[in-house]
């Protein structure tokens, strides 16, 4: 298998810390890709028509493409219960969207200011995008603590990530304010050796 990589995407950072977690690294090469909205890479262009990292290759059916279906296979695959079965697989699944909500609206606001010219940028719609990372690291503070503290699960991988990538864009913002529970979880998880092992260049 193939993955087509970046060391800065948090959506590729979370199927990396998969893969370590599941003693899966050594069944996947990695072709690091530069690709932006803006300008496509070149070798996903006949693999993921979206154009986005992660994708990974597989030599036996179609390039997987978005991190939730790559990191849903790798489970399958390594048989590892990160998706549980029965009612806790749909605290999982509404755990990750959630994290992956917050990376969405942390890269939109990186784009705004990176691929935008500067006469274009919106301040509002910058700032109703840390609205809603403000809010979901809230309810993540109020809700979600026994889960995160719980077994490892692919919940816990996207929430980590995701606070990763905010110390990384969107540091001066200050999330862990207002989010001490939070804040004490992911000083811990981000301390596991597949975290230090994906941390991203700063």
């Amino acid at each position: 298998m193939k993955l087509y990589h970046s060391p800065t995407s948090p959506y590729v950072r979370k199927v990396m810390v998969l893969l370590h977690e599941t003693e899966q690294l050594q069944d996947v090469e990695l072709e690091t890709v530069a690709s932006t909205p803006v300008s496509p890479a070149a070798p996903l262009l006949s693999k993921a028509p979206l154009t986005k990292v992660p994708a990974l290759e597989r030599s036996d059916g179609p390039t997987l493409f978005d991190s939730r279906v790559i990191c849903a296979f790798l489970d399958a695959r390594a048989k590892a219960g990160m998706y549980p079965e029965g009612s806790a697989r749909w605290d999982v699944l509404t755990l990750e969207a959630l994290a992956d909500g917050i990376l969405d609206a942390a890269l939109l606001m990186t784009y705004e200011a990176r691929l935008r010219p500067e006469d274009k940028q919106w301040d509002d719609w910058v700032e109703a995008q840390w609205v809603k990372i403000d809010r979901a690291c809230a309810v993540l503070n109020q809700r979600w603590m026994a889960h995160l503290s719980g077994p490892l699960d692919m919940g816990q991988i996207a929430v980590g990530c995701a606070l990763g990538y905010l110390d990384l864009r969107h540091d001066a913002r200050g999330w862990r304010k207002g989010n001490d529970a939070l804040a004490a979880w992911y000083a811990e998880f981000s301390a596991r050796p597949s975290m230090v092992e994906t941390r991203p260049p700063s």
